[in-house]
């Protein structure tokens, strides 16, 4: 009989699920960079560590229409959602 492979730092290490802890942050920078082909926005803290990001792309948008203003704004939305939240 084939003998199981050990698991190695699976759960013994305390942490499941989220290595990221809550942060709170008073106030943040948006970035925006925006090309023909996708838009990234990144929400930042003052010193410049980001804090949440999305693009058009993760968004659901596939092909021409992750460079459009709607697919921009619905992936600043989701940014900034997930660190109000």
């Amino acid at each position: 009989m084939a003998k199981p492979i050990p698991r190695i730092g699976s759960r013994r290490n305390g942490r499941i699920g989220s290595r990221k802890s809550a942060r709170r942050i008073p106030k943040g920078v948006i970035h925006v960079q925006a090309s023909f082909n996708n838009t990234i926005v990144t929400v930042t803290d003052v010193r410049g560590r980001v804090v949440s990001w999305s693009s058009a792309g993760t968004c659901g948008f596939r092909g021409t229409r992750r460079g459009t203003p709607f697919a921009a704004q619905t992936a600043a939305g989701n940014a900034i959602r997930t660190v109000v939240d």
